[in-house]
């Protein structure tokens, strides 16, 4: 029976990225209780809620850039986008527009920009960190002028107060479960999107693309297409940041979103998924999610200064990014000896 138990974790352990998930959920597990034991509040029933509805949001974008970044790109416009996706939604729905247009009329606003994100990284061959940097200041000026350069009114005041706390309540404040509805959005789409990337000939492309995009071509691979449709994915998952940013301010702030591109680098290489692409597991994005949110969150309980919480975030970045560096350098001269 032990040799059987050993066999099975064996197993698990070599699937490729399993160790970085196992080392992210473990540090997740300690900080938390370290920072419990600091201050008991953390344990609480209500930090807890609130601790899975923030993290939400990080773990959304950070899937979304896990899979721009397993194909060995990076999506900078992510945080843009994600304002752009609350301006126009919140711009509309103070406006009179119906929510549910609304939210559809952004979420082909949000895919516009994914599409081009693609074909810029995939067909004209741009460098992502250029062509997204684009996007960026592109999607930000869109938000900026879809409400004549101001935040906009409450929601309620288009739609009515019925309406709008309808469409709050859904994205933020409504809970099942006693877990907030964040979460269980959050939780819905990591499902899908882990299943696209674990278990279909799309997520085995862009793990391809990452290794090696000539190889990947050459075995037939469409670089063009999966490369935009992991581009796709990220915008999709911005924009659902921005409905709740939108939900949870009740209007939309043309600053909503500012630097969340770089919370989904942090999420996805916490995790373990390579900023040089090819490796990587959204469950180590789902920890990754986790630690940064624990660390923010038990900083602010134990009465952290900002630069504080900005330095230890920081540094476990850096850190995680150079064990990746240090594990693929140690695996190329094992293959040149052998």
């Amino acid at each position: 029976m032990e040799k059987k138990q050993k066999s099975t974790i064996r197993r698990l352990l070599s699937i490729k990225g399993a160790g970085s998930v196992l080392t992210a959920f473990i540090g997740m597990i300690v900080i938390y209780v370290a920072f419990g034991i600091m201050n008991p509040k953390v344990f609480s029933v209500m930090n807890i809620q609130n601790l899975l509805r923030s993290m939400s949001k990080y773990l959304l974008i950070g899937i979304g850039q896990s899979f721009v970044m397993i194909t060995s790109n990076i999506d900078l416009s992510i945080g843009s986008v994600v304002g752009m996706s609350a301006m126009i939604s919140a711009t509309l729905m103070s406006h009179g527009v119906n929510a549910y247009m609304a939210i559809m009329i952004t979420i082909l606003c949000g895919l516009v920009v994914g599409c081009v994100n693609g074909m810029l990284v995939g067909k004209f061959k741009l460098p992502p960190f250029i062509a997204t940097l684009g996007t960026m200041f592109v999607a930000r000026g869109i938000g900026y002028i879809v409400n004549g350069n101001r935040n906009t009114d409450n929601i309620a005041s288009g739609i009515g107060k019925e309406a709008g706390d309808a469409f709050q309540d859904f994205f933020y404040y409504g809970k099942v479960g006693g877990v907030f509805n964040t979460f269980w959005i959050a939780l819905v789409l990591f499902l899908v999107f882990f299943f696209i990337l674990s278990m279909t000939r799309t997520g085995r492309h862009i793990y391809a693309i990452g290794s090696n995009v000539d190889a990947a071509r050459l075995s037939g691979v469409n670089v063009i297409l999966t490369t935009t449709k992991a581009y796709l994915v990220s915008s999709f998952c911005a924009v659902v940041v921005g409905f709740i940013l939108a939900a949870q301010a009740g209007m939309g702030n043309m600053d909503a979103g500012n630097t969340y591109e770089m919370y989904g680098v942090a999420a996805g290489v916490i995790g373990g998924v390579s900023p040089m692409g090819g490796s990587g597991l959204l469950l180590g994005t789902f920890c990754g999610a986790g630690v940064w949110q624990i660390l923010e969150n038990g900083l602010n309980m134990v009465h952290a200064q900002v630069g504080i919480q900005r330095i230890v975030i920081g540094v476990i970045v850096v850190m995680a990014v150079l064990a990746d560096v240090v594990m693929r350098n140690d695996k190329r001269s094992l293959k040149k000896k052998s």
